[in-house]
């Protein structure tokens, strides 16, 4: 199956709209049909060579349909937009909606992304190694469901509103979260290692919030939680020694998770919530 690379020829005077470049669109047309495919530049439709030099890296039957972009594409929204299968990686940084709806495949950002990164994702994996926006893991506007499948690692930081109305999936960040993180939560797993912002969890009504920062030295929770959160009073050990071995491959502040007792509040109790914010100790 084919290698396909679009090198970046020179930044963009305007926003460049992506939606359609997948992996598995490209992977069966000539270079010359791609090349031909059209994308939006502010209000003008373009080929994709006005912005991209194309070509291939050979044929390997072991790998999926395969694409590559190089360049900073910071001015480029919608990369991996509705992906449904195969692999795509960029080599530098994107703008806003990467991963966005995706269904399936593998989209690897080695680099930042904008905000809304993997808004109502509902399968595949999003690997990004930077840092993410706010509302990443969330709802499209105007939309009442955040992510509802699917894997998410973000080895950076991410902004205000992470996993805003998130349902279902699994959203690591290895570093710092704004403010409401995983607010609105319906379900799902979110699992943070450095500090968070303020008001996490509010509105929260059902899934799991792992904090894994090191409290080695400190006894209380890494920030003030809502009165809202009201202590557990029922061991879930079992659960945890389950939820802590699917995060422990993640690595980073994950690592350990299995060895470490944990505290545990159950809330959004103002909403009638019952989800859980797992301090690990």
């Amino acid at each position: 199956m084919s290698h396909i690379v679009l090198s970046l020829k020179q930044q963009p005077a305007l926003r460049v709209d992506m939606r359609g470049i997948t992996p598995k669109a490209l992977s069966t047309l000539s270079l010359a049909d791609i090349e031909r495919l059209v994308v939006h530049h502010g209000t003008q439709a373009l080929p994709l060579a006005e912005f991209f030099t194309v070509s291939t890296m050979g044929s390997e039957a072991s790998l999926p349909d395969t694409l590559r972009l190089e360049g900073d594409l910071s001015r480029f929204d919608r990369v991996g937009w509705q992906m449904d299968a195969g692999q795509l990686v960029v080599q530098g940084h994107v703008g806003d909606y990467a991963g966005a709806c995706m269904s399936g495949g593998s989209l690897h950002v080695q680099g930042n992304v904008a905000r809304l990164a993997a808004c109502e994702m509902a399968g595949g994996t999003l690997t990004i190694d930077g840092n993410a926006g706010d509302f990443a893991a969330s709802t499209l506007p105007g939309s009442m469901d955040g992510m509802r499948g699917g894997t998410l690692l973000i080895k950076g930081r991410a902004g205000d509103r992470f996993a805003d109305r998130m349902r279902r999936g699994t959203a690591v960040v290895f570093g710092d979260v704004g403010d409401f993180a995983a607010s609105r939560m319906v379900a799902g797993t979110v699992a943070l290692g450095g500090d968070v912002g303020a008001h996490l969890g509010f509105g929260m009504r059902r899934g799991s919030v792992v904090l894994a920062r090191d409290m080695a030295s400190n006894a209380t929770p890494i920030s003030p939680t809502a009165p809202t959160f009201v202590p557990a009073l029922v061991d879930a050990a079992v659960f945890w020694q389950l939820l802590s071995r699917d995060l422990v491959q993640h690595g980073g502040p994950f690592a350990g998770l299995p060895s470490r007792r944990v505290q545990r509040r159950l809330g959004d109790v103002a909403f009638g919530g019952k989800g859980e914010l797992i301090f690990a100790l």
